[in-house]
């Protein structure tokens, strides 16, 4: 088993060196059929992995010591679990999917061998970070999908936006980063391990443990290691206020704007919360703050992607609004309905994504859902699997979305932690709002009249492209009501989730039926699928049946409008902010320190006292004999005075 487990993240490893050192002279056909082996063998390893952890429990061992600091060890090791295994199905899968479809869309791109290898690099980080058994390779493997993702996301490095984008990608990620290793860090001084299993044998030392932040006002050691875990989690995860980053990364090729958003480094925060879930159960604040966070993001990102027009950035708000509600039951402690939704969005989201990106070569290269319209009679298959999607992502009853969102809400209405009841209804509030930009984005662009030029029309995808959108449209449908008994109500999770009792609110949920059929038949009489029929309605008459509705809102609120289409101001206040004054600073610092004090005094000071010195001594030397043997009588009379001894009287 060892080997098995070290292969998995070997393959995509390998794919990614053979290709990038040897990618130039191997043929394009050797490349993407290699990368895609690689993959395809580290699927069947982790579904392998995965029966076994089935029929087992867990597999936990270290497979060298890379340093040793007294009892501190830097190892690199697995830890295979349920939780492990399920994120390994998952993270493989998609990159599958990827690697077949980037074959189509990276058609003639002059990268696209490199593109191939840093696809099967991104695969092999999330699958070393998701299988570890320490914090030192979580960290890692938490680092090198933050690195390629900044080398995809500027993957097209000539385009000005591009590297904008990943610039501001790696700096937000960064601001996260150090609140993660500030965690890391509290947890060694406490622990004095690295180990997973080690630190939760310790948690009753760091539930004890007080941490004074000034002389008048100490906090929970747990608490504080909570909160700068989750702020890790917040950049990567791309939660309010660091969520910035995630619609610009848009600018990358969509192959892996769907690997992003929907497998890999988005879901890495949602994996590492409910992997420490022993450490966050002991705060009820650290859960307060994290809910608080995950419904403003829900919320208030969801309501940005209701005036987006780029079809791949209401998708991408689309995430952020999802990754809220993740982030929500993280906080209500329900995380197994958090990797139960991470497992139903990353079919749904990756659909999405690659479905838009065939509408995107159809509609040769054109973003503006505005610009479309009609497109079901030109690209079937891609109007059938981006219907199933939208389905999915609104929850509507049978579809996969719909089991893991509405047990989400469910599970916030009975929690009793503080703002409960008011994240509740923001959560369903977020059911209208994601109901109305995805149906808006769905039927501006394949429905209604077209709006751009048909003398050119749109043609379906090739082959290569619809392949992989179908086979992700049947988990979008069935997946969600295949695991819905085992995550809910059984133990799948039991031994890699720890849940206190008194959090344990699943316990608390009233469902009409353990049968995901009744479940489903149930949804139709739930308030929330009223709020998603308005939702649906609301944008139906604003897309097809009263278009001028838009115009009318617009000009009625203008500040709102405004305030919608920048962002609420986020971006325009980070480079006011943060990056015009960190700049301030940096000149004022550059002027006293660099030009004030080492140039004018250090450099150019020595170099006018020497030359002050100099010009005193050109003074002295006269030529004259008579004022040197004056000179030289002078220092004789002076040198015997100081240093020859007095008589003694």
């Amino acid at each position: 088993m060892k080997l098995i487990l070290s292969l998995v993240p070997f393959f995509p490893l390998l794919g990614a060196l053979i290709i990038g050192v040897f990618g130039s002279k191997l043929s394009e056909k050797f490349v993407h059929r290699f990368a895609i082996f690689c993959i395809f063998v580290s699927l069947c390893l982790s579904a392998f992995v995965f029966n076994d952890v089935i029929k087992s429990d867990r597999y936990e061992y270290s497979l060298y010591t890379w340093a040793q600091l007294g009892e501190l060890k830097f190892e690199i090791g697995f830890l295979v679990d349920s939780l492990t295994t399920s994120m390994m199905l998952v993270v493989n899968f998609v990159s599958l999917m990827v690697h077949i479809y980037t074959i189509g869309y990276m058609h003639n791109d002059p990268g696209y061998k490199r593109f191939f290898s840093f696809i099967s690099l991104f695969t092999f980080a999330m699958l070393m970070l998701v299988m570890s058994n320490n914090l030192l390779q979580l960290f890692f493997g938490w680092e090198a999908v933050g690195l390629v993702s900044y080398l995809l996301i500027g993957f097209w490095f000539k385009k000005e936006s591009a590297i904008y984008a990943n610039l501001k990608a790696f700096l937000v990620n960064r601001v996260g980063d150090l609140g993660f290793l500030l965690g890391i860090g509290l947890i060694v001084s406490a622990t004095g391990s690295l180990n997973y299993l080690e630190i939760f044998d310790s948690i009753s030392i760091l539930a004890e443990l007080q941490y004074d932040l000034l002389d008048f006002y100490s906090v929970s050691l747990i608490t504080l290691i909570c909160i700068c875990l989750f702020i890790g989690a917040m950049g990567k995860s791309a939660q309010f206020p660091l969520h910035v980053w995630l619609p610009d990364s848009m600018e990358g090729p969509t192959p892996i704007s769907a690997l992003i958003h929907a497998a890999t480094m988005v879901t890495a925060g949602i994996f590492m919360v409910s992997r420490m879930s022993p450490l966050f159960e002991l705060s009820e604040h650290a859960l307060t703050f994290i809910m608080g966070i995950g419904a403003v993001t829900a919320f208030f990102m969801g309501i940005l992607g209701m005036v987006q027009n780029d079809i791949k950035k209401i998708v991408a708000y689309s995430t952020l609004s999802q990754l809220g509600y993740m982030t929500v039951a993280l906080g209500s402690s329900a995380y197994s309905l958090a990797m139960f939704h991470l497992i139903t969005h990353a079919f749904f989201k990756a659909l999405l994504f690659l479905a838009a990106g065939s509408v995107i070569i159809g509609m040769h290269h054109e973003q503006d859902i505005r610009k479309m319209g009609g497109l079901w009679k030109y690209m079937p298959i891609t109007w059938i699997v981006s219907l199933i999607g939208t389905l999915s992502l609104i929850g509507f009853p049978f579809f996969s979305g719909f089991y893991s969102k509405d047990l989400i809400i469910m599970a916030v209405g009975v929690s009793n932690l503080q703002f409960a009841s008011f994240i509740h209804l923001l959560l369903e509030a977020g059911v209208f709002i994601t109901a109305f930009y995805s149906l808006r984005m769905f039927l501006l662009v394949f429905h209604g009249k077209a709006r751009f030029d048909i003398s050119h029309p749109p043609k379906e995808s090739k082959f290569v492209v619809t392949f992989p959108l179908i086979l992700l449209a049947v988990p979008s449908v069935l997946l969600g009501g295949v695991i819905f008994e085992p995550l809910v109500f059984s133990d799948w999770f039991d031994g890699a989730i720890f849940v206190l009792p008194n959090h344990d609110f699943l316990l608390n949920l009233n469902l009409a039926s353990d049968d995901f059929l009744n479940f489903a038949k149930h949804g139709f009489l739930t308030p929330t699928f009223l709020l998603l029929i308005l939702g649906s309605s609301s944008a139906y008459i604003v897309s097809l049946a009263s278009p001028k509705i838009n115009y009318f809102l617009s000009s009625t609120f203008p500040r709102i409008n405004i305030l919608l289409k920048e962002k609420y101001f986020f971006d325009k206040f980070n480079d006011w902010f943060f990056a015009n004054g960190t700049r301030f600073i940096g000149e004022k610092l550059f002027n006293f320190s660099d030009k004030g004090f080492i140039d004018n005094f250090l450099v150019n000071g020595v170099v006018r006292l020497v030359s002050n010195v100099a010009a005193l001594m050109r003074l002295l030397q006269t030529g004259y004999l008579y004022h040197y043997a004056i000179t030289m009588f002078l220092a004789i009379a002076v040198f015997l005075w100081w240093y020859v001894p007095q008589p003694i009287q």
